[in-house]
């Protein structure tokens, strides 16, 4: 395994759509286990493909709240994301329905030193392809929910960003562009 260089705002890969997976090959698979490693080394929660500079739809997520001595403590973790597979490698993830909305305090591994209060939805429910190319569906609430919208959108060119108030992305972006 080995860690990933993780690309930045203003990187041009970070506005484009994503392409879909056609094939599960063993070198994508490989590619989702990097971004795993690269993702908690960070450390983050998730981390979608472009994010690497491949622009496919791929994400990884691991919201299991971890102790000082990196020890997952599940007693954090809602009744329904203690059902989830974790960690999830998600090939072609698409969210099928959206209930009640949440203001959620978000940063980002391509945006980092900002974080900002992003309105998202409450509840999801999702599915994607695994590595073994078998479908899942998953109905979350919590971080899960946020993040796997926080990563969709990472796939369709969007960063936390461009959900906030014109002012406040016009504040971050130019002090991204005056500090380099």
């Amino acid at each position: 395994m080995a860690i990933l260089n993780i690309k930045k705002y203003p990187e041009q890969v970070l506005k484009l759509v994503a392409k879909p997976v056609s094939e599960i090959t063993p070198s994508l698979v490989s590619l989702a286990s990097d971004m795993l490693e690269t993702m908690y080394g960070a450390p983050g929660v998730g981390l979608a493909a472009p994010q690497v500079g491949h622009s496919i739809r791929l994400a990884v997520i691991d919201t299991r709240y971890r102790d000082e001595f990196g020890q997952v403590d599940e007693s954090r973790m809602t009744s329904l994301e203690r059902a989830v597979p974790f960690p999830l490698k998600l090939f072609n993830p698409v969210i099928l329905k959206k209930m009640g909305t949440i203001k959620y305090e978000e940063g980002c591994l391509s945006v980092p030193g900002f974080a900002e209060g992003v309105p998202r939805s409450e509840y999801v429910e999702f599915e994607a392809l695994t590595p073994d190319n078998k479908k899942i569906f998953i109905k979350t609430d919590g971080l899960l929910a946020i993040c796997i919208q926080h990563e969709i959108d990472h796939l369709d060119g969007k960063l936390f960003i461009d959900r906030l108030s014109t002012v406040k992305r016009t504040l971050i972006k130019t002090k991204i562009k005056k500090h380099g």
